[in-house]
């Protein structure tokens, strides 16, 4: 809300307070207040979402911001659907429909331990990365000899999973994990983001990378689209939420289905053997507390020990997290002997999820 002078408030003979108080709340919708079983069995559609109001929109107003001080002249429409991804032949971008709603958010942390885009600057790293698609699209960008050449031919099937090469120089580190490695559409969409993030200082930070001749490329390329209309205007919404007719329920069903549940099973049952579900005494933290508290140098020392980045190591330090928080596990015991167990159940399940062919794609 825009800040009123003080003459405003003088002019009126209301304060600032009185006329906060006597605004109306919107409404909620009543499926706001159902409990998740409840909730589940409601079908997408039937749930009326915008993205009117949301902060996915006031993402999506900066992107437009930061394209077109850059000079494109694309502006991508956004619509919500049940991911986030940019369709083939339409420079838009989908957006999962669990962002229009904070109830619906907690929901997929619930169902999927984590809230993809969940915090603002998480939603523009996503947005900047399918803009990097929309762009692709819109200017027919992959069909150029130089972009196979830096990046490869965009026709070559997506493989459903692969196997990231963390000491590669080849690729930016934009979105997680290593995900410029999965395709060449990828690698461009990644190579964009990087290139388009206001303040980036994208020659100091890949100094010494191949990967910075492929960022060269891009602003180029960019330089050369300048003020360009782009080749393809399509408006069109590909799975739209007014039309998903599945309920919330078979939505997370087939989602977690895309995951390697064995992971998660093996997670959860080392963790209740390292931290019990009974605190010994008042002083014990819970699991998650410790976990927190620690994380800096738990990242630090298998970092030390496997030569992995602290980034990938982060995103199963984030799992652990989670699950204790949710299985309600302790920190008995000595902290030392406790850190040092700890160190080698992440150490191993860092590997497991690294080289175990576990990251899918899926943007």
């Amino acid at each position: 809300m825009a800040k009123r002078s003080h003459q405003t408030v003088k002019k009126t003979g209301r304060s600032k307070t009185a006329a906060q108080r006597s605004a109306k709340k919107p409404s909620q919708p009543d499926w706001v207040r159902l409990p998740n079983e409840q909730l589940l069995d409601l079908r997408i559609c039937d749930l009326n979402l915008s993205l009117e109001g949301t902060v996915v929109e006031s993402c999506l107003q900066q992107l437009h911001r930061e394209m077109k001080a850059r000079g494109l002249r694309l502006k991508p429409h956004c619509w919500l659907s049940d991911d986030w991804f940019s369709p083939d032949g339409i420079p838009g971008i989908a957006v999962p429909f669990y962002m229009a709603h904070p109830r619906l958010k907690r929901l997929e942390r619930n169902q999927m331990l984590e809230v993809e885009g969940g915090t603002r600057t998480w939603c523009m790293r996503i947005l900047r990365h399918e803009a990097g698609h929309a762009v692709d699209t819109a200017f027919r960008l992959h069909r150029r000899k130089k972009y196979r050449e830096w990046f490869g031919k965009s026709s070559i099937p997506y493989p459903e999973t692969y196997k990231p090469k963390p000491q590669s120089k080849s690729f930016v580190i934009h979105l997680e994990p290593w995900y410029a490695q999965s395709h060449p559409s990828e690698d461009f969409a990644e190579t964009f983001a990087v290139w388009l993030k206001p303040r980036s200082n994208w020659r100091r930070d890949y100094a010494g990378w191949k990967a910075l001749r492929k960022i060269d490329y891009v602003d180029q390329l960019m330089t050369d689209l300048k003020s360009q209309p782009p080749k393809i205007k399509s408006r069109a919404k590909v799975d739209p939420v007014n039309r998903m007719r599945q309920t919330l329920r078979e939505h997370y069903a087939e989602r977690l289905a895309c995951y390697d549940v064995n992971w998660f099973e093996s997670l959860d049952r080392d963790l209740t053997k390292l931290f019990p579900k009974i605190a010994k005494s008042g002083r014990n933290k819970p699991a998650a507390d410790f976990l927190r508290k620690n994380r800096m140098e738990l990242s630090q020392l298998v970092t030390h020990w496997t030569g992995e980045y602290q980034y990938n190591i982060d995103q199963v330090l984030r799992e652990m997290i989670s699950r204790c928080s949710e299985l309600k596990l302790y920190a008995n015991g000595s902290q030392a002997r406790v850190l040092q167990n700890t160190v080698a159940m992440l150490t191993v399940h860092t590997m497991q999820n690294l080289n175990g062919g576990q990251n899918r794609v899926a943007l």
